[in-house]
């Protein structure tokens, strides 16, 4: 068996053992309401993902390695923040991930070819923004401001993972800009379920689509990179 080969069957083991993280998480919130458990299993699935990123330093480009490594670890300063109630840990944790985006926009930014791409998204996305807005407006008060900002940060990071070029390979094309597509879902459902009306189960459709979109995130960038994952590298 290849180095290559041995790289990909451990990443697969590990997406196998972050999926079971996530369920965890998942089936302790759903069954208990809030336990005390849920202090190491919800830090659990962003640690994971740094520890694996970790190991796999040597084979990203610095800079990627850095911008990915700071968006996991202000993601994980979020959950933290996100698991204790009132606003002032709402606000942190927004903040901290509004930083998460901003890190994952300097990460795609560096690939982007906006000539090879149709702007037609970028139109879809700011009308999905706006209707979301307008949907939550009456009930922002205070937050309004915290969440335009956080909006348009958000939209910022979905169409920079969408123009990023194809050269990057498209594996990893597709793996960020759907981790980035159902990153902007889980925030979604989280705005609405806050500022709109309560969502059925909606711990599980906001922690399912997050926990998702932060591996697609950083499988899409390890699969960007030579020679572990290289499609050139077949055969």
């Amino acid at each position: 068996m290849t180095l290559s080969q041995t790289q990909n069957n451990s990443a697969k083991f590990f997406a196998a053992l972050y999926v079971i993280i996530a369920l965890c998480d998942l089936v302790l919130e759903y069954l208990f309401s809030n336990p005390e458990v849920r202090y190491i299993t919800k830090p659990a699935i962003v640690c994971s993902l740094l520890i694996f990123l970790i190991l796999r330093k040597t084979t990203i480009p610095l800079f990627r390695f850095n911008y990915l490594l700071m968006g996991l670890i202000l993601s994980l300063a979020g959950d933290i923040f996100l698991l204790f109630q009132g606003q002032l840990f709402f606000i942190l944790g927004l903040v901290m991930f509004l930083f998460a985006h901003i890190f994952y926009i300097l990460l795609f930014v560096k690939d982007i070819a906006f000539g090879q791409k149709s702007k037609l998204f970028l139109v879809l996305t700011t009308v999905y923004g706006f209707g979301l807005f307008f949907l939550l407006y009456s009930n922002l008060k205070a937050m309004l401001i915290p969440v335009i900002v956080y909006m348009i940060v958000i939209l910022g990071m979905a169409n920079t993972s969408y123009f990023r070029s194809q050269e990057v390979g498209k594996k990893s094309y597709l793996f960020v800009l759907m981790g980035a597509l159902v990153f902007m879902l889980s925030d979604s459902l989280l705005a609405v379920n806050m500022f709109y009306t309560s969502l059925p189960y909606s711990h599980i459709w906001i922690m399912s689509t997050y926990a998702l979109a932060q591996l697609l995130i950083v499988y899409g960038i390890i699969y960007q990179n030579p020679p572990l994952y290289s499609e050139k590298n077949k055969g």
